[in-house]
């Protein structure tokens, strides 16, 4: 059985524009331990899959489908419920630690919460174990920097600071939702590789939401590309990358900056789609090189080729990688 099992999920949003389709029938499994990447542009539904999971959704939200979590369904529990869950067994880290974390509150006092709530301790014992967290997410002096405001650190510290709030309570599954945006490539290296030694360390599974291909190739064991607000495809990492079989997983890694002199990047023609109203057809079809009729009306269903590795297209594998 699979820690966290995700069954045709759908959200959708109600605004004055008409009904926003951001995430449409989508699935996945993910197994204790393991690193998966979801995959996609800006808008293509890959946070609000994440806040789904965690209850997280704006108030004109809602969630259909069906989330377990270590056999027990999560999806649209009761807020009482969802809270001893959040934090304890599925943390998260999030996109901006700046609007994540309390300016007015110094870190120790934020990160003590967490425990306090969720393990009992008494505010001296939560401050002790919130300092050994930051030191091992490498904080220099956290025993003096505890008691600092969120202002008061770079950038990259405070998505430290944000990463050792979410492994307080050594949970089973983390979820960060593009933890190096917005940080320097130096930075961001150093933040994916303290991500993957905490994970081996603690034996969690983790749930990598990006747009950089590149960034998961070094961390994920499995990806998933999403656009529109559905799965184009999903496979191990090695044959994603030696042999994409999507027409948008193949336009993102064309897109992507290579070192090979003799190598350009190509970005993907036209804009994302508009995610009012119903989809029709695949959501790809007014950017993809390699159109069909069909694609306009009837979306594709996501189908297994190889062992682990599946799609939805309509074109045969052997047009897209011709």
């Amino acid at each position: 059985m699979a820690l966290l099992d995700v069954k045709d999920l759908n959200v959708r949003f109600a605004t004055q524009e008409g009904e926003v389709h951001a995430v449409n029938g989508v699935s996945f499994a993910l197994e204790k331990g393991e690193a998966l990447g979801i995959v996609g542009e800006s808008g293509s539904g890959k946070s609000q899959l994440a806040f789904s999971i965690l209850g997280l959704l704006a108030a004109n939200g809602r969630a259909s489908g069906s989330i377990t979590f270590d056999g027990g369904e999560i999806l649209n529990l009761p807020e009482a419920q969802l809270n001893k869950i959040r934090a304890d067994r599925i943390a998260m880290v999030f996109q901006d630690p700046m609007t994540a974390l309390n300016p007015y509150m110094r870190i120790s006092d934020q990160m003590a919460e967490t425990l306090m709530q969720h393990k009992g301790l008494s505010k001296r014992d939560a401050v002790a174990q919130a300092v050994e967290m930051l030191d091992a997410v490498k904080i220099p002096d956290a025993k003096n920097r505890v008691r600092l405001f969120p202002h008061e650190f770079s950038g990259g510290m405070r998505q430290r600071v944000m990463i050792a709030m979410a492994l307080l309570c050594k949970p089973d599954v983390l979820i960060a939702d593009e933890p190096t945006t917005a940080l320097d490539v130096t930075v961001q290296a150093q933040i994916m590789d303290l991500l993957g030694d905490l994970r081996r360390e603690l034996g969690m599974a983790t749930v990598l939401i990006t747009h950089d291909l590149g960034v998961v190739a070094g961390f994920c064991e499995r990806a998933i590309v999403m656009y529109g607000g559905q799965v184009m495809e999903q496979s191990e990492i090695d044959p994603l990358f030696a042999q994409p079989t999507h027409p948008y997983t193949k336009g993102l890694l064309a897109a992507l900056p290579r070192l090979d002199a003799d190598s350009t990047m190509t970005p993907i023609r036209g804009n994302p789609p508009n995610m009012t109203g119903a989809p029709t057809g695949c959501p790809f079809f007014p950017r993809c090189d390699f159109v069909k009729d069909i694609c306009a009306t009837t979306m594709p269903p996501l189908t297994t080729f190889a062992p682990g590795r599946a799609r939805a297209c309509h074109r045969a594998i052997e047009e897209v990688a011709a």
